[in-house]
């Protein structure tokens, strides 16, 4: 923060004095009557050193807050703010976690932005990662907890830069409490967070309820002393928190700070943007609300809260907007510099650009750093949105090359340079994704700045075309969806985008238009939820009713263990009969759920029928985790009926888990390669352990070379051969990852991670099962290595057993083809590069005689030609050819432009297949002087052959899927040829 230097208007302070605690600093408070000076605290000092809490609410509050009197904004600059800026955003998150630390929560890491969630694209809010603990899925392993959780909203994203406060990133700091503390706790702790050690003078802060819930009111204000005037009812609309049409629910309360309270309290309003921002909202979870829309009180009555850190990082720092708070200014002074504008005295339209690249880079730099990629659909959208609408943005502020020299270069990675340096306190990983990071912004925008000039033109030219209709046509300008797909989909130009540009033009767009062309080209569409989903049902009430699975498959494929319930179609029932599909939970298992990319075991339980004889009972196909760490076993009834309560001998299939055993460790092996022979940098992005192969997802921006699969398929077998003996064992996640240990994609972890270990090889973080040691891999075999998105390349391969049956499977096809070529392996590759060199002169050969046989037809046709204008000078000929090949007729109409002689104009077609339609047009230099061009001429005739086409000025080709229509077309083109060219040479 050395270098920072922030804007004139960051300057400002609220109150004529400064409201952030500094050591051994006092603040008067003036209200008019009199002035009370208390002591504020060093950011450095816990909340255990505070003074007495009644004392402080004593000193907090005026004999009368109405006739407070607050000095005007200071325009008054500070001078050089890098030492004196008064509080940094990371104090503030270092200082509310650590509040709640010493009233016993747990401090818990951030998630990542990809939820552990099905009912939304990306984390956006801070309770998310608590969301099956407050549905009763899990049970909670802390009563209190406390995070600055890492979010992305993308909903309202045409706001971002507008306001002050809209985000596509932001920090949600948040206290909760899971059936622990209620109302009175939370509502006095918010306070005092606020007023005591954040300093926030009380006269400034005004508090919202639920119309109806007394009780915060009271709290509020009889506990607190909040005065009457200053806590607002508000409707369902604004203060009661529901999760969906059913579920948890519940009123909340919201702490709001007032920037200008001179203006009294007469008629205000909460949501005037102008005078207030509302910065911690506590949500009171007591209800749960039914199908029928009643109330009932939940059993567990939980706490969440909110708290905006660029909020109050605004309100700290006394400055005009979120963005110009140290969180996000860094980001803005480096764009500024790129841009060789001033922040301080840019226009508004200026600065609202600077925002919005400030804003984006910070969402883009984390998404990537928890694995996102841009791509067309779902979370790598997202991305790739943010990152084209930051690249356009850069164009409009005049942004060229990098910075540092190169006019070409990309100038999003320098700005995430700033991003990446203000991380630290925030993703302690991304400094050590940077490489990467960097790299897939880079890519992304040269890839995208090669088309968005050309789109650009074309988008213009269309809303000129769009507002000169609507003119025309007494309309409002209207941007066809086919137009704005075309963007989209050849032009990479996010719809929003051309929304954006249409809407700064005053047109609109069509997108029910766009939508169908979208669902034309890919049936699926995924969009980001801007609301968490949680619903109670049969689900919450299992859980509470069945304990954990205990999982004994590390050291046994056996294991006798009790039905503890029994699920058909999702319903609990008691008994299942043969032939039925049912869902079985037992008190412990030797089943492995799937897991870690590893798929669930397979096998069967039995029961002894009491003759001593075991019959088969259940055929498990699937294992799945559910609720928690509650073990579902998918399967079908064979023999028998199976009850609740019963016990049953539970046997995994042997082969099967060795299958899944061996590719397992393999995939750890061949990351461990991949790191050594590519870069430490590449890392997983996904994965699939089955039982027959292995699928690994990684990052990684080209195709690997041949040499480099044959280096890492190398290692991976030596390492196999090596005999190690692999050391699994249980440890803190935080001493895990100070040894080293590499976490899996995707996974959640708790305190306590299991470490599978191939010494001298790889260290992971992984609860999926592995083989003791590597010899008992076999072999390892990749079968290929494939982009499948950007920057995400897929290697699939096989191991152990099915690495024999592939070798096998591949040496007898071997056999076969040198059977049949009749030589021997190694001279297979000759053998079929000299039959492909025959067959590529056989058809070069077949070629030359086609055109040679179109031009002898065509030299018949020539006769046919007609005079056409005034001189009867320009010859015209409109022919079929029957069932010429596109590139035969392409020869005939070349000879015959050159046997016509110049001015001449030629079109032809045939259909050289079923459904299909060739067309060809060729004009002279004389034709095309008149102002016809074969290119356009053409393509409307194909539009009659349901197709289309387009080529240069003197020659076009063309195509369509309508044979019966070819005649009228050609008898189209004649007349309109004899038209045009009569008129032109007239």
């Amino acid at each position: 923060m050395k270098s920072l230097k922030l804007p004139h208007s960051l300057h400002r302070s609220h109150g004529g004095k400064t409201l952030i605690p500094f050591p051994n600093r006092k603040l008067a408070l003036s209200t008019g009557l009199f002035t009370r000076t208390i002591t504020l605290f060093s950011p450095s000092i816990f909340p255990s050193g505070h003074c007495d809490l009644k004392e402080a609410r004593r000193m907090q509050f005026s004999m009368s807050s109405t006739s407070a009197s607050i000095q005007p904004m200071s325009e008054e600059l500070m001078g050089d703010t890098s030492k004196d800026l008064p509080v940094s955003g990371d104090s503030i998150r270092r200082r509310f976690l650590s509040f709640y630390a010493s009233r016993g929560h747990k401090v818990l890491p951030s998630a990542s932005l990809v939820p552990d969630d099905p009912t939304v694209l990306l984390t956006i809010a801070g309770m998310l990662q608590f969301k099956p603990v407050f549905l009763g899925k899990v049970p909670r392993e802390v009563p209190r907890a406390t995070t600055a959780q890492r979010c992305i909203r993308t909903n309202d994203v045409e706001n971002v830069g507008r306001t002050a406060r809209h985000h596509t990133f932001f920090e949600m700091l948040g206290n909760f409490s899971f059936g622990d503390y209620f109302k009175k706790e939370a509502i006095k702790w918010a306070w005092e967070l606020s007023t005591i050690e954040f300093g926030l003078p009380a006269n400034r802060l005004w508090i919202s309820v639920y119309e109806n819930d007394d009780e915060a009111f009271e709290i509020w204000h009889d506990e607190v002393g909040v005065p009457t005037e200053r806590i607002k009812r508000m409707g369902e609309d604004d203060n009661f928190w529901t999760s969906g049409v059913t579920g948890p629910c519940g009123p909340c309360s919201e702490i709001y700070y007032d920037f200008h309270p001179e203006r009294g309290i007469l008629d205000t309003d909460l949501g005037d943007d102008t005078r207030f921002i509302e910065f911690y909202n506590l949500v009171f979870m007591q209800y749960n609300k039914k199908e029928d829309g009643s109330l009932e009180p939940l059993k567990q009555r939980n706490i969440d809260t909110g708290l905006g850190l660029e909020r109050v990082a605004r309100i700290l720092q006394k400055v005009s907007s979120n963005y110009e708070t140290d969180l996000i200014y860094p980001i803005i002074e480096k764009t500024s510099e790129l841009a060789n504008v001033s922040y301080a005295l840019a226009d508004d339209h200026k600065k609202m650009n600077l925002k919005i690249i400030g804003d984006h880079l910070r969402a883009i730099v984390y998404l990537i750093s928890d694995g996102v990629f841009p791509s067309n659909i779902g979370r790598g959208y997202v991305v790739r949105r943010l990152i084209r609408r930051a690249v356009r943005t850069g164009r409009l502020l005049g942004i060229k090359g990098d910075g540092r020299g190169n006019l070409e270069g990309a100038f999003l990675p320098v700005i995430a340079e700033k991003v990446i340096e203000l991380s630290t306190h925030i993703d302690v990983d991304v400094k050590d994704r940077s490489p990467r990071i960097l790299e897939e912004l880079k890519r992304e925008e040269l890839r995208f700045v090669q088309t968005l000039e050309r789109g650009e033109k074309l988008l213009d030219e269309m809303l000129v075309d769009a507002l000169s209709r609507a003119k025309e046509n007494g309309t409002a300008p209207c941007l066809s969806g086919k137009d704005a797909f075309l963007l989209y989909d050849t032009y990479g130009f996010p719809v929003e985008i051309t929304k954006e540009v249409a809407e700064e033009r005053g047109a609109s767009i069509d997108m029910n238009g766009f939508d169908i062309e979208m669902e034309n080209q890919r049936r699926q569409s995924q969009a980001a939820h801007s609301a968490v989903k949680l619903e109670v049902g049969n689900g919450a009430d299992l859980a509470e009713n069945v304990a954990d699975t205990e999982f004994l498959g590390y050291n046994s494929l056996y294991a006798k263990a009790v039905v503890e319930s029994l699920l058909v179609n999702g319903s609990q029932v008691i008994q299942v009969s043969e032939g039925s599909d049912v869902e079985v939970l037992l008190n412990k298992t030797p089943f492995y759920a799937e897991s870690g990319g590893q798929i669930g075991d397979n096998g069967f339980l039995y029961f002894n029928d009491g003759e001593n004889l075991q019959k088969a009972v259940v055929e498990i196909k699937d294992v799945q985790k559910s609720f928690g760490n509650i073990y579902v076993h998918k399967g079908t009834i064979r023999e028998g009926v199976l009850e609740v309560g019963r016990e049953v001998e539970a046997a995994v299939d042997p082969k099967l888990r060795l299958g899944a055993k061996v590719h397992h460790t393999a995939t750890h092996l061949l990351q461990a390669a991949l790191k050594k022979v590519v870069g430490q940098e590449t890392s997983q992005a996904g994965s699939l352990v089955a039982f027959d192969r292995l699928r690994f997802d990684f990052n990684f921006p080209r195709p690997l070379l041949d040499s480099e699969l044959v280096e890492i398929e190398g290692l991976v077998n030596s390492w196999i051969g090596a005999a190690t003996i692999l050391q699994t064992k249980v440890m803190l996640l935080a001493d895990a990852k100070k040894a080293g240990a590499i976490a899996m994609f995707g996974e959640k972890y708790g305190e306590q991670v299991r470490v599978v270990e191939v010494p001298g090889v790889s260290m992971e973080l992984c609860g999926g099962t592995h083989v003791s040691n590597t010899s008992e891999i076999r072999g390892f075999k990749i079968i290929s290595e494939q982009g499948i998105a950007s920057g995400i390349r897929r290697i699939e391969a096989v191991a152990g057993e099915a690495f024999i049956e592939y070798v096998n499977a591949r040496d007898y096809h071997m056999k076969n083809l040198c059977s049949t070529l009749k030589v021997k392996a190694e001279d297979v590759r000759t053998r079929v590069e000299n039959l492909l060199e025959e067959l590529r002169m056989a058809r070069n050969e077949v070629s030359t005689l086609r055109a040679k046989a179109a031009e002898y037809k065509a030299s018949i046709i020539a006769s046919n030609a007609f005079p056409v204008g005034a001189s009867n000078k320009i010859r015209v000929l409109v022919e079929c050819m029957d069932d010429t090949d596109a590139d035969s007729l392409r020869s005939a109409a070349e000879y015959l432009v050159d046997a016509l002689q110049d001015p001449a104009a030629v079109v032809l077609g045939s259909c050289p297949g079923e459904g299909k339609v060739s067309l060809v047009a060729a004009f002279t230099p004389g034709v095309v002087d008149l102002g016809i061009q074969a290119g356009k001429f053409i393509g409307p005739i194909a539009k009659l052959c349901g197709g289309g086409g387009g080529g240069r000025p003197n020659f076009a080709q063309a195509g369509g899927r309508k044979p019966e229509n070819l005649s009228s077309a050609l008898e189209k083109a004649r007349s309109e040829l004899v038209t045009i060219l009569t008129e032109k040479a007239s």
